[in-house]
């Protein structure tokens, strides 16, 4: 796509496409996620997603003005997805939990978009939305504002690492990822413990742990850091002031 754009109260198409659907930037950003999935980034060729809409590639124009400008509202659109699924119940910890794993399962139900799109800061709706969420229950939580940034930048760094890593070991073709799977077993698990006494020590278990991702134990390790760190702000807070002489 080109530099070239349309004032957005021009956008909206009247009339139908060739194949009688009225195009739409939600339209066209589905569309492109699922492409994404079929065929990498090269989906997001003008021509390529004009032909799966039935429509003159130049009518994208309408809506976005070039590829990354279509790869940010991807990327606005999977967060969206994850907030729609989010309820808070008040619990600063449980809600943060399972927010990052519905973030993670996001990521996971469009590896090849995640990956894509995991490092870009959008600027959209949905990701504003998210920011104020998470950054509002750390702050209804206790954290100083600076200690709530910093906490935030790590949780959401987190996700977004672990969504980008997991994602791309699900779209490796299916015999590279069994091929990697049996290395534990077939090689690992195999070293003598005379030569490498704490991998033969915990091959069991690196067999048994090393095949599933390792994101909802990570969680729990910065939100239980993060939890001691609002234990300590708060005894610090409560305790007394010395009188001065």
């Amino acid at each position: 796509m080109s530099e070239r754009v349309v004032p957005p109260a021009d956008r909206r198409r009247r009339r139908p496409t060739k194949q009688g659907v009225v195009l739409s930037e939600e339209l066209i950003v589905s569309t492109a996620l699922r492409l994404i999935e079929e065929h990498g980034a090269d989906a997001l060729s003008v021509r390529r997603l004009g032909r799966a809409l039935g429509a003159d590639p130049s009518s994208l124009y309408r809506y976005f003005r070039h590829a990354d400008d279509l790869m940010l509202a991807i990327a606005d659109e999977l967060i969206g997805r994850t907030l729609r699924l989010w309820r808070p119940t008040g619990d600063w910890q449980e809600d943060l939990r399972d927010l990052g794993l519905k973030m993670h399962a996001g990521a996971l139900a469009h590896p090849r978009a995640a990956v894509l799109s995991s490092c870009r800061v959008t600027g959209r709706a949905h990701e504003i939305q998210a920011v104020e969420t998470i950054l509002g229950v750390l702050r209804d939580a206790g954290f100083p504002d600076g200690e709530a940034v910093r906490i935030y930048h790590a949780y959401v760094d987190q996700a977004l690492a672990f969504g980008a890593l997991d994602s791309a070991a699900i779209a490796l073709p299916r015999a590279a990822r069994e091929a990697e799977a049996s290395v534990w077993r077939a090689t690992y698990a195999r070293l003598p413990a005379d030569t490498h006494p704490h991998i033969a020590g915990t091959a069991r278990h690196l067999v048994a742990d090393m095949g599933r991702s390792s994101y909802p134990a990570a969680l729990d390790l910065l939100l239980s850091a993060a939890a001691a760190r609002l234990q300590e702000i708060r005894a610090r807070q409560e305790r007394p002031v010395p009188d001065r002489i």
